[in-house]
């Protein structure tokens, strides 16, 4: 195969012309949804002209017809329902994200990073250009030690770009340690030049968020001040974007909406299918400063949760698996290193169950909850911030959250076999760490997927200073048409 440097030669006139072209055309050969060059199988591949992975993949380069098709298919797009500027990369986006897709590449010779991999992958300039600037391409200086599964000619690559006697040659790694030389960053601009050696990652198949388009941002924002913004967040979207999509999120719609010249910078995190109070820093200074209150504790944050089944007034304790994994599995009895999770419900009311059209209107996945004629409210003071806590331990109570398509299965299946939680109190007891293993495999087995848009789950509110600064969010979904 030809050295990866003689992109530059095929796309260097491609690529100078690209920003020019019409709307439609940018809008198709960014297309996500009938990009045809790639197949559809989960594919990850590391490229020195060889694959690296155990999955088989092909690559075949983009026909012409297919391009053809997709421009006249895009040619007539409308603005957006909102009257906003529509945004035109990596569009139309999909209703559903493409199974992901990553490439590995080493660069055999320095060039621009766009038209390395246009000729490495058979891309389109445009879409490796959207890619870029969603986000979805990374870089680091050393390539990383290759998986197990990779083929002798692979190792023969690695081993040719990672040698001392090459190494020590590469000035822009000299006084670095290797996990420095390993790190990865983002490209961030198309022309990023890159020197020999170095190592890419790209993620052909950014996880797509399609509400981005529906919502009117201005209508969210609840404050502005000089140093943060607070919006109340949709269902379905990230708060500041993914590893492989940092263009659809809050942070950058909401940028957009109000018009700022600097991005809003991400001060927490709630899940993607929880809706409601968010802060934004509008600084790198005041992100810090927010930083440090949540650290010492002084943010309050209330949530609204919609539980299948009723919970009992008070503090629930469990502690959660160190485990950075969904799902998050927890235990009530203490483990050692495992983290604290507490809540404390406050308030439990019961409520009807959302209607079909409400929960057709939020995307909300039905679970096969066996009794839907009533769901319980319940008004909960977070204590302990672990990621998808209040999903987690309300299922393990019994109540998850209507639509957590990812904990209620779980529920279910304990409901119909008693025992089969290897957590549950009394602490179980296993005749080898073979037998415990398996029994917490299978218990994780009994978890679904992530919800696609929206749960039962509000960040109703959220304060600090003591109160100085108190944020409530608008009714929850559940409510909406009904009150």
């Amino acid at each position: 195969m030809a050295s990866l440097h003689l992109a530059s030669l095929i796309f260097a006139t491609s690529y100078r012309s690209s920003f020019g072209v019409p709307v439609a055309l940018l809008r198709t050969l960014a297309s996500s949804t009938r990009y045809c060059s790639m197949d559809n199988q989960h594919s990850s591949k590391f490229n020195h002209g060889l694959p690296w992975s155990s999955w088989k993949s092909t690559r075949r380069k983009l026909s012409s017809q297919c391009l053809r098709t997709d421009v006249a298919a895009c040619t007539t797009a409308n603005p957006s329902a909102n009257g906003y500027p529509e945004y035109n990369r990596l569009l139309p986006c999909p209703s559903e994200s493409r199974t992901p897709r990553i490439e590995h590449l080493i660069v055999s010779e320095e060039g621009p990073a766009l038209q390395l991999i246009c000729k490495a992958l058979h891309l389109p300039p445009l879409f490796v250009a959207d890619l870029i600037h969603f986000g979805a391409v990374y870089y680091a200086l050393v390539c990383p030690q290759p998986p197990k599964t990779a083929t002798p000619e692979q190792i023969k690559a690695f081993k040719k770009y990672t040698a001392p006697s090459v190494l020590k040659k590469r000035a822009s790694i000299k006084g670095k340690t290797l996990r420095d030389t390993q790190r990865t960053f983002r490209i961030t601009h198309v022309d990023q030049i890159l020197e020999a050696g170095t190592y890419l990652r790209v993620h052909l198949h950014p996880k797509r968020f399609p509400r981005c388009y529906e919502i009117d941002w201005k209508s969210r924002i609840i404050a502005v001040d000089d140093s943060f913004v607070v919006l109340d967040k949709p269902a379905g979207i990230s708060v500041g974007g993914t590893t492989d999509n940092i263009e659809e999120s809050c942070a950058t719609f909401a940028t957009r909406a109000l018009g700022l010249g600097t991005p809003l910078r991400t001060t927490h995190q709630i899940d993607n299918c929880t809706e409601g109070c968010v802060v934004f820093a509008r600084s790198k200074e005041y992100c810090s400063i927010f930083h440090e209150k949540i650290r010492k504790r002084t943010v309050k944050k209330l949530y609204l949760a919609l539980a299948a089944s009723p919970v009992p007034i008070g503090v629930i304790t469990h502690y959660m698996r160190p485990a950075n994994i969904a799902p998050r599995i927890i235990s009530e009895e203490y483990i050692k290193g495992w983290h604290l999770c507490q809540l404390e419900v406050m308030e439990c009311k019961e409520v009807p169950w959302p209607n079909a059209a409400i929960e057709q209107k939020y995307c909300v996945e039905d679970c096969a909850w066996p009794s839907k004629d009533h769901a319980y409210e319940c008004k909960i003071n977070l204590l302990t911030g672990r990621t998808h806590q209040i999903r987690a331990q309300l299922a393990a109570f019994g109540a998850p959250l209507v639509g957590d398509s990812m904990y209620m299965p779980a529920t279910l299946a304990e409901i119909a076999n008693p025992g089969l939680n290897p957590f549950r109190k009394p602490e179980r007891h296993y005749a080898s760490e073979d037998d415990e293993a398996v029994a917490v495999a299978e218990w994780v087995a009994q978890h679904g997927k992530e919800p696609t848009v929206a749960i039962g789950l509000q960040a109703c509110q959220i304060s600090w200073d003591d109160g100085k600064y108190i944020y409530k969010a608008r009714s929850p979904w559940w409510r909406r048409g009904m009150d």
